[in-house]
């Protein structure tokens, strides 16, 4: 890792909300041990990092097979509390981060995954130009393989998450997940028709297109994958 990344790492956990709760219970970051001084950070970032100098560093982080888990988790929680704001997820598209953020998709752990999927959500939700961005990685298959295949239910949830925010109020982004669905689920538009039949629910909401702006249809479909039944001895 760069050694400039590596000490803006540690200023940045000494300094984070999760390293002061972690605090509280006993856990936190030795800040005596990290040589970052106000004078240093001036030096380098020229008053202190900004919000995209930390979102770079958190992914290196995260990327760097010498960090351990535990750090990479606080880079990710650092990241995903950085791309709430809509101006720093759209940074994500500029700083070239996209990629990176993907293919953390299908990390070997799957607390990595995990956060990797809530960062989606997070970047997606409410903003059709990040909803874009995503579209252009083609990665919906993986949010879906984490969605329906993860052994772990925390991070299947965060998959399902990605996918109801990426999806809503974005034709682009239904057409790739209706597209990317496992067999069992590519009849869920007839199912969500027929449902509608059985509850004898009315024509005009029968005659609702089965489009992104439909969120009765969207939710329909992310209930189906939120209770997926993922086969333990897999």
């Amino acid at each position: 890792m760069d050694p400039e990344m590596n000490k803006l790492l540690k200023w940045s956990i000494t300094n984070s909300d999760a390293s002061k709760g972690a605090e509280d219970e006993g856990n936190a970051v030795d800040a005596s041990k990290s040589q970052i001084t106000p004078e240093l950070i001036s030096k380098l970032f020229g008053g202190g990092p900004s919000d995209a100098d930390l979102m770079k560093a958190a992914i290196e982080v995260i990327k760097d097979p010498e960090t351990d888990l535990e750090n990479k988790l606080v880079a990710f929680d650092n990241f995903e509390q950085l791309i709430e704001g809509i101006d720093n997820a759209m940074n994500i598209q500029s700083l070239n981060l996209w990629p990176d953020l993907v293919s953390l998709l299908e990390h070997e752990e799957t607390d990595i995954r995990r956060m990797a999927a809530w960062s989606v959500g997070t970047a997606v939700q409410n903003n059709p130009k990040t909803q874009a961005h995503f579209v252009d990685t083609h990665s919906f298959p993986k949010l879906v393989s984490i969605a329906t295949t993860d052994p772990n239910p925390a991070t299947r949830k965060k998959g399902v998450y990605a996918l109801s925010s990426a999806v809503r109020n974005h034709q682009p982004s239904l057409d790739e997940l209706l597209k990317s669905l496992p067999a069992p689920y590519q009849n869920l538009p007839a199912d969500y028709k027929q449902q509608l039949k059985d509850e004898k629910k009315s024509e005009e909401e029968q005659a609702k297109p089965l489009d992104a702006s439909n969120m009765d249809f969207i939710d329909f479909m992310m209930d189906k994958l939120r209770t997926h039944t993922v086969d333990a001895s897999a």
